[in-house]
């Protein structure tokens, strides 16, 4: 076994790393770029070296950089976690020169599969069913056009080298193929180095199911199953789950048998991921085969067992797997969510900020619920920058069945309190409490259809808004106990509350500008409150300087982040966002006579949504545009954006020029 291992990563997956190998009793090395001094990851391993500035090519891509650690600490192996260098099979050989041990798989299953025209062909001669699409690369418009019309629309460009949702775009008309071609290649070249581009049939309604599978260097290869990630944002996956609702143990077998054979072929070595598209029919196609470890594959380590990062240093180390495919077994039901730093209201865009308060959840911070975990490399204060992923956690929950995996989840995002930037909680929330979600009857396009392009918090139901009133009611009688002095700190909040609202006191909760009349009844050691009539027995504790309530509405558990301010309160709960205010009646009669505030019309404005740089300038001054037309690209996380003219005018003035950092809300030109 090594004595030492080199993380050529960082955040999550370093520290999840890091965490495998310690246990194991194996030293660890970090690397870390300027931006990352004070970084978890960099704190918890045995050893850390700076490798460059903030920008990952100059940094975590920068492989002199990481020979010299690997060669200044005498680390014997090297994990390249995902992301960055992990399937780049020229990293690997440069390792394998220098005598260090790349945990992963050879050299050539990197290559092969890696060029996902090549893996196909590859996948055809496995036996392995492939979308119907044009193989080799395509460079122009009319060529991009007349294959797309052969294929038949809707068709999917996609970078040969791609990944994460890079380079890749669905096209539904012949219109639309050549302006995409060019876009595709071009993020293509600024993420992978690779313009390369094929064109594919798309498969309508698509579930994306895929196979983990495990092979060692004595000739042994297994599955371990299926993962659905069928919830996905711009080819982005944003929820996993193990196993699938659509799988049943025949198709199971079937995958699992495809996956190996594919696996067998290349002769892969490792953990690696094959991944498949399937219809409504459970007809199922290749898609593509990652050569690394998967973001998702903490619920696959939940439904079996096993450790798959631990898997890879054994196997790395040259020890043969002790388990054989009859010993697989699938237990219970997993659930992953990815925690985003990004505005569900800008269209899921990425985000920037320091974690002014960053709280996980509570059963997975200190273990009481050993069916939470958490994979993050964040803590409160760190700064999410431009230069990196926006993901700040993976959010992990198992149950006995489905149903219970979500509940889990439901309760864990409850507590899951992030400020400082904006997040995607509040929208996951939303998500895991969405009927059509808990069925099952999932697609690719789920959330698109379910959600449009964007979320917005304050604009959701929540199932039962009364009993946030009656929270509220008794939230606001535990303040009002403590400006009245009527209880010390020490004191029973519930008490309090009791006292400082007597029996019969009439309030108005305006909750998102509804109102609820709120009153005290009597008790009988919990908070009694009747809502415009309707009763609610409430138990629990809180006091002003928390920011969780946690306990019992009519016996059934509940958890509540509560956020206080100048006017009262800001509730989350189950995606729900409340802005409420507490009032005497006839305050409340009185606010609803003030006039609206009109907001202010930016619509002859184009703001950057996200910060990031300026692609193009696609208008020139004095020109007239329309609604709709294209006047700009901005590029962030090496993702390219289109923005569009709002209204009809003529361009005034440009502020901005290729090239240039632009902040979210910054001006880049105006119309007339």
């Amino acid at each position: 076994m090594f004595d030492s291992i080199l993380i050529a990563n960082r955040g999550e997956i370093a520290c999840r790393i890091i965490r495998t190998a310690r246990a194991m009793g194996i030293r660890t090395i970090a690397v870390y770029s300027e931006a990352d001094r004070g970084a978890l990851h960099v704190d918890m391993a045995s050893d850390a070296v700076e490798i460059g500035p903030a920008p990952s090519a100059e940094s975590y891509l920068n492989q002199e950089a990481i020979l010299a650690a690997i060669e200044e600490t005498g680390a014997e192996a090297v994990h390249p976690g995902y992301g960055f260098l992990s399937e780049n099979a020229e990293f690997a050989e440069t390792l394998d020169d220098a005598g260090v041990t790349f945990i992963g798989p050879p050299i050539n299953a990197i290559n092969l599969m890696g060029d996902k025209i090549r893996s196909k062909q590859a996948a055809r001669e496995a036996g392995v069913p492939v979308v119907p699409g044009f193989a080799d690369p395509v460079t122009n418009g009319a060529e991009a056009q007349k294959i797309a019309a052969e294929i038949g629309f809707p068709v999917m460009l996609k970078a040969s080298a791609g990944g994460g949702g890079k380079g890749m775009r669905l096209v539904n008309t012949a219109a639309e193929v050549a302006e995409a071609l060019e876009s595709c290649i071009s993020e293509a070249e600024a993420s992978f180095g690779d313009g390369r581009v094929f064109i594919e049939k798309y498969i309508t309604n698509p579930r994306h199911i895929e196979i983990q599978v495990l092979a060692d260097t004595h000739g042994n290869t297994i599955h371990l199953g299926e993962r659905e990630c069928s919830i996905q944002r711009r080819h982005q996956k944003v929820v996993e789950e193990a196993p699938s609702p659509f799988v049943n143990e025949e198709l199971r077998a079937e995958m699992g048998s495809r996956a190996v054979a594919l696996a067998e072929a290349v002769d892969y070595v490792s953990t690696g991921t094959v991944e498949f598209i399937a219809d409504q029919n459970h007809e199922f196609y290749f898609l593509e085969m990652n050569t690394r470890l998967q973001v998702e594959h903490p619920v696959t380590e939940f439904v079996t067992g096993l450790d798959l990062v631990e898997q890879m240093i054994r196997i790395a180390a040259g020890e043969k797997l002790e388990i054989a495919q009859s010993d697989v077994t699938i237990n219970g039901w997993a659930m992953e969510a990815r925690v985003y730093a990004e505005d569900p209201v800008r269209g899921f865009l990425p985000a920037i900020g320091r974690l002014t308060r960053y709280k996980e959840p509570m059963s997975g911070v200190f273990g009481t619920d050993k069916s939470v975990r958490i994979d993050s490399g964040a803590s409160e204060g760190d700064t999410i920058s431009r230069y990196y992923d926006p993901m700040i956690a993976k959010l992990i929950t198992y149950g006995i069945s489905r149903d219970a995996a979500i509940a889990k989840m439901r309760r864990a995002l409850d507590e899951f309190i992030i400020a400082g930037v904006t997040h995607n909680v509040d929208f996951l929330a939303a998500l895991m409490g969405h009927p059509r979600f808990q069925s099952g009857a999932l697609t690719t396009n789920f959330i698109s259809e379910e959600f449009g392009d964007r979320f917005i918090p304050g604009d959701t139901t929540h199932p039962q808004p009364k009993i946030l009133a009656a929270v509220a009611g008794v939230l606001h009688g535990i303040i009002e106990a403590r400006r009245a002095r009527i209880a010390p700190r020490s004191r029973d909040g519930m008490a309090a509350a009791r006292e400082s609202l007597p029996l019969g006191d009439q309030w108005v909760v305006i909750l998102n500008y509804s109102h609820y009349p709120v009153r005290l009844t009597e008790t009988n050691g919990d908070a009694v409150v009747l809502v415009d009539g309707e009763r609610f027995v409430i138990s629990g504790s809180w006091s002003p300087e928390q920011d969780l309530f946690s306990g019992a509405v009519n016996g059934e558990d509940i958890c509540i982040q509560v956020d206080r301010n100048a006017t009262g309160f800001q509730f989350r709960h189950l995606g729900f966002l409340a802005d409420i205010r507490i009032l005497r009646p006839l305050a409340a009669e009185m606010l609803d006579r003030m006039p609206e505030k009109i907001a202010a019309d930016t619509s002859n404005l184009v703001l950057s949504p996200m910060p990031g740089m300026v692609v193009s300038i696609d208008v020139q001054k004095g020109q007239e545009v329309r609604m709709g037309d294209k006047v700009a690209v901005i590029e962030a996380m090496k993702m390219e954006n289109q923005l569009f003219a709002e209204c009809d005018g003529t361009v005034a003035i440009i502020h901005c020029l290729p090239g240039d950092s632009v902040d979210v809300d910054q001006v880049i030109m105006e119309f007339e």
